[in-house]
């Protein structure tokens, strides 16, 4: 994703790709995403705004219960060689 794109998509929707492609969550990356698009920095996500970005962050990690496994399953779906779980036989 190119910073034009960033910047449209805004930090949350950027952020929810992100997830769907198997990162992990983390809060910090989270704020400080909406920081930097803002000019802002890092650390400057206190208070009340700080508290609203959480709400916000944990409404979207509750959304968005992608495993690790997300970025290469699309990558396998991509070249058609994920093997489904029906496909596979039991020990």
């Amino acid at each position: 994703m190119d910073a034009e794109t960033l910047r449209e998509l805004g930090a949350h929707e950027s952020y929810r790709k992100l997830l769907m492609n198997g990162m992990k969550p983390h809060f910090i990356w989270y704020y400080v995403l909406h920081m930097s698009l803002q000019g802002r920095p890092w650390n400057d996500c206190k208070g009340k705004e700080k508290d609203a970005l959480r709400v916000q962050f944990d409404a979207l990690k509750r959304e968005n219960k992608a495993s690790p496994l997300t970025g290469i399953v699309a990558d396998l779906d991509a070249i058609g060689v994920r093997v489904r779980p029906d496909d596979l036989k039991p020990l």
